[in-house]
């Protein structure tokens, strides 16, 4: 989902205000060491599911979901007819005699827990004034060689309960579900999916758009907290087949790969993609002068029926409109295979300044993340041009119309980030939004230095002093907080943020580049396609690592710990500078991170100290001995303002008065 629309300086600049009233009770610190550094916060034991390593376990299990599914777009009447096979294996060691499935199109009215919940200013996630949900036609069921039989089922809000008639054995037992339904398509559906108008028609951007199952896991059981907007999805992996009727004249893009391309696209639109598969340039499948042409289509009336498969997916979305410009270039992948990167969008919205570059952005973070994370795993990459502020599925992304230059390689560059936060890592998007908002936005600081020799490179990230007031504001929630629990004003800090500075802070301050990646490249290795928690992520990176950092998450995940490092005192060895100073410096809130002291002598020479972590262990001062030479000009703790110290001000130390140097 696209970071809430917000630029950071803005609001960080309005929190300026805060460093001049902040004010710390001179003399006496709020720190202690037993808090931070409890044995037992990380100390619970791993099973047979889920290790104490923090890797799956001897007898990790999850369930899986394969979908078929055939629906057609009603333009006319702005609905979508169609019907979903689900076929569930049920891979635990528990019996089920029910399965639980989403319908999320049910948030989309007033009358839904969504509804309910909107403020009346509305919001983002709001979608009050729409009377919207899923009409359920049919429901059946058949298990083992039985034939299908209408279910006995219930629906609750954006869940829907089917009630076997036989438990779902344990170990492998298989029961397929169909549903026929239909919904009325939102124009706005929590900035998630929707419709937009544009000259040449409309743009669809489909989400959410048919019934899927929910996670039965071995932490909780069936997870079914329900859709209300901010928090996202929770999904089990399958492989889809789904087909997609729509007028003559429209494009249709989706996750997966087009089957039957010989059907839908006119022969030239078909050498223009081998054209493109072979290309490092964009090459142009639809062009604009195109858009309006009924040669661009291979047939000039009735329906087309588009088929995708996506699979080893979580999920599938699709975009369709008959105002769909049309462009793709070759993705080279580290193992030699080769992606097709694309982008869709109306006539008025391309240019070099706009979606005209909008593979490019898409072809330049994918090649980054598979080479940094994981491979990507897709073999299309889709970027559709909307209403959509910024969503991301498997293999397809939705961005708004409206984004140009760096705001649109800013959003392309996160929704496809998503891919592997949490498309390949699965976790849970509806409790946790941290482990993909958060992990997928650190990523993005490292794809944007990257992209073009630093064409889109910010800086706004590397002065942690000024962020510091942010992120410690007095009403912050802990980044640890259920999405929807999360205030609306917090989310862009709390779920993006937070957990992007403070990975970027564990990879550059704590661990190092080298042991962080590695670590990190191992969790990625050992969840995909897998359901992590956030205790496998710390073990992961505790364990490859070799860091007991049960103080870093402690602090900066589940709590809202300060971080106030200062220069408490400075003297010489006996009165002497030439025998070298000692320094105190001291920890005043709760928070700790290793410690870094420039130290500056009146010749200009500068000395630096580099201090674990573990000086904090025994108490909030530390005191060390530097081997220096002369007088000191100053002290600084933090010269480079990694960190995000509150009270910057006593950070430093000078001298009351200039001392001359001591000659023999």
């Amino acid at each position: 989902m696209k970071i809430p629309t917000y630029r950071v300086w803005a609001i960080v600049l309005c929190w300026l205000g805060s460093l001049s009233t902040y004010a710390q009770e001179t003399g006496k610190s709020k720190y202690d060491a037993h808090v931070l550094f409890h044995p037992l916060f990380n100390y619970q034991p791993g099973n047979e599911y889920r290790t104490g390593g923090g890797l799956p376990g001897p007898r990790y299990w999850q369930n899986r979901a394969d979908y078929k599914a055939n629906v057609t777009l009603d333009e006319a009447a702005g609905t979508l007819t169609g019907d979903v096979e689900l076929t569930y294996k049920n891979n635990s060691p528990d019996a089920l005699e029910f399965i639980w499935l989403q319908l999320d199109q049910n948030a989309f009215n007033d009358h839904s827990r969504g509804g309910k919940t909107t403020p009346i200013t509305g919001g983002r996630f709001g979608n009050i004034g729409f009377d919207g949900g899923n009409k359920i036609t049919s429901v059946t069921v058949q298990q083992g060689k039985g034939k299908a039989v209408e279910a006995n089922y219930i629906i609750s809000d954006t869940r829907l309960q089917v009630r076997l008639t036989d438990p779902l054995k344990a170990g492998g037992d298989v029961v397929k579900i169909k549903i026929g339904y239909s919904f009325k398509i939102p124009q706005y559906g929590s900035d998630r999916m929707g419709t937009l108008q544009t000259k040449n028609g409309i743009i669809y951007e489909m989400a959410q758009w048919y019934p899927r199952v929910c996670v039965y896991d071995d932490i909780e059981g069936w997870n079914v907290l329900p859709y209300l907007g901010a928090g996202e999805f929770y999904l089990d992996y399958g492989d889809f087949e789904y087909n997609v009727t729509v007028p003559w004249d429209h494009i249709v893009v989706g996750s997966g790969e087009l089957l039957n391309p010989r059907e839908v696209l006119t022969s030239e639109q078909i050498k223009r993609l081998d054209d493109a598969r072979k290309s490092d340039q964009t090459v142009m499948i639809r062009t604009a002068e195109e858009v309006t042409s009924p040669a661009s289509r291979p047939k000039q009336s009735g329906t087309l029926t588009w088929r995708f498969r996506c699979q080893e997916a979580r999920d599938v979305a699709w975009g369709t409109s008959k105002a769909f410009v049309w462009d793709a270039a070759r993705i080279n992948l580290p193992s030699g295979k080769i992606a097709l990167a694309q982008s869709v969008y109306p006539v008025e919205d391309g240019g070099k300044d706009g979606w005209g570059r909008s593979t490019e952005y898409v072809k330049g973070c994918i090649e980054f993340y598979s080479n940094y994370v994981y491979e990507y795993t897709y073999p299309v990459a889709t970027n559709v041009a909307g209403i959509v502020g910024g969503m991301e599925y498997p293999g397809i992304v939705f961005c708004s119309h409206s984004d140009r230059n760096e705001s649109l390689w800013g959003v392309t560059d996160h929704e496809f980030g998503h891919n592997w936060f949490p498309m390949i890592v699965g976790n849970n998007e509806r409790k946790y939004a941290w482990m993909d908002e958060g992990f997928n936005t650190f990523i993005n600081f490292l794809s944007g230095d990257n992209f073009n020799n630093g064409e889109y490179k910010s800086n706004q990230m590397d002065d942690q002093h000024r962020l510091a007031p942010i992120i410690f504001r007095e009403d912050a929630d802990p980044i640890i907080t259920i999405p929807d629990v999360i205030q609306s004003k917090n989310l862009g800090w709390e779920a993006y943020y937070k957990p992007a500075i403070g990975l970027k802070m564990l990879r550059e301050q704590v661990l190092g580049k080298e042991r962080f990646d590695y670590a990190f490249r191992q969790y990625v290795k050992r969840w995909a396609f897998k359901h992590p928690t956030p205790y496998d992520f710390f073990r992961t990176m505790e364990d490859a690592a070799g860091e007991d950092l049960g103080w870093f998450w402690k602090g900066w995940f589940f709590e809202n710990y300060r971080l106030d490092q200062s220069v408490k005192d400075v003297t010489y060895v006996e009165q002497n500078p030439q025998k070298g100073s000692i320094i105190t410096i001291e920890n005043l809130e709760q928070m700790a991170m290793p410690a870094v002291v420039e130290l500056e002598e009146v010749s200009g020479k500068k000395v630096r100290v580099e201090l674990p972590v573990e000086v904090w262990q025994r108490g909030g001062t530390w005191t060390f001995r530097a081997q220096t030479e002369q007088p000191l000009r100053s002290v600084t703790i933090d010269p480079d303002r990694k960190l995000p110290d509150i009270n910057p001000r006593n950070n430093s130390w000078k001298p009351l008065r200039y001392t001359p140097p001591v000659t023999n």
